[in-house]
């Protein structure tokens, strides 16, 4: 049977087109929870601290929030890092398992056996660091993904 006239023809791709497209990025997995601590939050640095929250939860889709030991806590098949909200002239992650991340991460500061904290005193510092962080983030995801 022949094709009727009016039927769609599909255009020929052109040189070097992509025939498949990446999905978009999915914005990060805010918890509702995390927003009313943050909400609530008097902290001199609540700014940086919602800067590194967006930074970890755009480092890997993942990554999901929540609020545990009474602070915002990020995990990805066990606890990553979570926010010590008692600094008050820096930010503070505690990674829980730091010692066990994959590679070489200079920023994870301690010499406890497993835990790790990464500190920010501005935005400035933050955006210097910001690709040691992505990285550590990425390092566990990948690490517990196998």
């Amino acid at each position: 049977m022949a094709k009727a006239a009016n039927s769609p023809k599909k255009k020929p791709a052109k040189t070097g087109q992509r025939l498949a497209s990446k999905p978009a990025p999915q914005p990060p997995r805010k918890n509702p929870d995390v927003d009313a601590w943050f909400d609530r939050l008097e902290h001199m640095l609540k700014a940086l601290m919602l800067q590194v929250r967006r930074v970890i939860l755009a480092s890997d889709r993942r990554v999901t929030e929540s609020i545990k030991w009474s602070t915002p806590t990020f995990s990805f098949n066990g606890d990553i890092a979570s926010f010590i909200p008692q600094a008050k002239s820096f930010v503070s992650l505690l990674f829980h398992r730091g010692a066990e991340i994959p590679g070489k991460h200079p920023r994870l500061e301690g010499d406890s056996r497993l835990a790790r904290t990464m500190r920010f005193t501005s935005a400035e510092e933050l955006k210097q660091y910001k690709p040691h962080l992505e990285k550590a983030i990425r390092a566990w995801c990948d690490h517990k993904s196998t």
